[in-house]
């Protein structure tokens, strides 16, 4: 897992950085099929896609659009994942039904895969009624991004949104803890580059950008709409109510970093083996990745 997250700022910068810069440097803003709004959800509208056709290359828009469809099967395949095990770890520990918490023998949450498979038809409904019921639905999960997913600049490691603030108790704990001798910084194996910094850095960038959604959806300048209103902020009442809800339901009392578990669930390594591993392989590395510091436990 570390090894991956240290790929993630390299994927960023040449999959996202670097082919948007170089999209944008050929397609112009002014583009006739960008920004219409009949357009908007025509594969042929996507910017990669213009670029091709401008240049004249016959088949490559055809192959481009492909890889679209590629790409979107692969997000429906991470967002299935991602979504039964997390309503299965919501069950685990009491804030979903229990029957969701059910996990066959070869490891898989039969009854969230079942139902987020069962609810992924809905995305067609954005072909009935000009997508208006589409818009709403994607009004659910808007702002969901902000709460659960943000990629701060220089990190190694993707950090969720609403994960910021729980990294940051989380090595406060850890210090709080340190006289105990159980938990210190020294035994993890793995931490981010800029820790507590980066994540303070990332709680804040995501509220500035919910703000900015906010400010956007009271639509400045012009009339007060109340359906692009809530369109665009929708998400962030329901989260509001969810969590009001179940602090009033359950009534959780708010854990002290004295007490936090930092134990259970925590696999035993020898780190002194680990590291002599890693040093062993870092030896037979290209210059290029021996020196670049994501490539380093800090």
């Amino acid at each position: 897992m570390p090894r991956a997250c240290k790929q993630v700022f390299w994927r960023v910068s040449l999959f996202y950085i670097v082919s948007l810069a170089i999209i944008g440097s050929i397609v112009p803003y002014n583009h006739p099929r960008l920004g219409i709004k009949a357009n908007s959800a025509d594969a042929n509208a996507s910017p990669f896609v213009l670029a091709v056709l401008d240049a004249q290359i016959p088949v490559v828009p055809h192959i481009v659009n492909a890889v679209i469809l590629v790409a979107v099967l692969s997000v429906g395949n991470a967002s299935t994942f991602a979504a039964s095990r997390t309503l299965e770890a919501l069950a685990e520990i009491g804030q979903a039904p229990k029957i969701f918490a059910y996990v066959d023998k070869k490891g898989r949450p039969i009854a969230t895969l079942a139902l987020t498979l069962a609810l992924g038809p809905l995305a067609y409904v954005g072909a009935y009624d000009g997508g208006a019921i589409f818009n709403w639905l994607f009004a659910l999960c808007g702002l969901s991004s902000l709460f659960t997913w943000y990629i701060v600049w220089g990190e190694i490691v993707n950090i969720r949104g609403s994960l910021c603030f729980a990294h940051i108790r989380f090595r406060s704990a850890v210090k709080a803890q340190a006289h105990r001798g159980e938990l210190a910084l020294e035994d993890l194996p793995y931490r981010a580059v800029f820790g507590v910094v980066g994540s303070w850095i990332g709680f804040i960038l995501c509220c500035m950008c919910i703000l900015a959604t906010i400010y956007v959806a009271c639509s400045p300048g012009d009339a007060f709409n109340v359906k692009n209103f809530f369109q665009e902020t929708l998400t962030l009442p329901i989260v509001i109510f969810c969590y009001v809800l179940w602090k009033v339901w359950k009534k959780p009392s708010i854990v002290k970093l004295s007490e936090a578990d930092l134990i259970s669930g925590r696999r035993e390594l020898n780190l002194r083996e680990e590291r002599e591993k890693e040093e062993l392989e870092r030896q037979t590395w290209g210059p290029l990745k021996r020196y670049n510091p994501n490539s380093y436990r800090i």
